[in-house]
């Protein structure tokens, strides 16, 4: 239970300072038989701050629990 609580404050605070990330994928634009035709599309992955904020709580929360009750 303690080591769950560490890893929700640690992947809430990291969630907290950044806020998303990119990456690329290739998807096919064509695709007529032997011609095809591909291009890289950026994707963006974002989240709010708030809920690393409520992964940090949730955290504390377990790990105050942990201490009262062993």
């Amino acid at each position: 239970m303690k080591t769950l609580a560490i890893g929700l404050i640690a992947l809430g605070a990291v969630m907290l300072i950044w806020t998303g990330f990119t990456y690329t994928k290739k998807e096919k634009v064509i695709d007529a038989g032997p011609i095809q035709v591909s291009a890289d599309r950026q994707k963006t992955v974002n989240w709010p701050p708030y809920a690393g904020g409520i992964l940090v709580v949730a955290g504390v929360v377990l790990l105050l629990n942990a201490k009262k009750a062993g």
